[in-house]
């Protein structure tokens, strides 16, 4: 029978250790709100119309926003780079590039809400408590889930033939 020789206790100390957080660290809940942990962002570069002042995080944010606005992946608007993987293997995204038309639609979409939200929401009578955030546009207004919008169609009880519209008299009360 072959005997296996026990490691020093100063050893046995650093693999209980390890071992110990290696358990607590794969037992902690994940993130509340569906949140998904991910490394610091590095800085942003190339910002073109977001403010060169965000940090790489706070840009991670806005985009990973805009994302779920119009329903589609980073790789929508970012190149996959040909040299770099991510350590999943799958191909890491070279933000800066600019070479998708989709990235110069998000730049010119993103200009225009600020347009509408500068200078035109304010001019808009608002009914919510909150008048504020409830003139606000986004991404969301408009795309609600989906690259492109989907066209609206108006519901069959307004639509109506402006020929057999009522009088705008009053009913004459019987």
């Amino acid at each position: 029978m072959k005997t296996i020789p026990l490691p020093s206790p100063c050893a046995a100390s650093a693999l209980l250790g390890v071992a110990l957080f290696a358990v607590t660290a794969g037992a902690q809940a994940p993130p509340a709100g569906g949140e998904h942990h991910h490394p610091p962002a590095p800085a942003p570069t190339n910002l073109k119309v977001l403010p060169k002042t965000l940090t790489g995080d706070q840009v991670h944010e806005i985009m990973h926003k805009w994302a779920g606005d119009l329903g589609v992946e980073c790789n929508t608007c970012h190149t996959e780079d040909p040299v770099k993987k991510m350590p999943n293997g799958r191909p890491a995204l070279n933000f800066p590039d600019d070479s998708k038309k989709e990235k110069e639609t998000a730049r010119l979409m993103v200009k225009m809400t600020g347009d509408i939200n500068g200078n035109y929401t304010s001019m808009v009578e608002s009914s919510h408590d909150n008048a504020e955030s409830a003139k606000k546009v986004t991404c969301g207004t408009c795309h609600r889930g989906k690259l492109d919008p989907e066209a609206y169609v108006a519901p069959k009880e307004h639509e109506h033939d402006h020929h057999d519209a009522p009088s705008a008299q009053p009913p004459v009360p019987r």
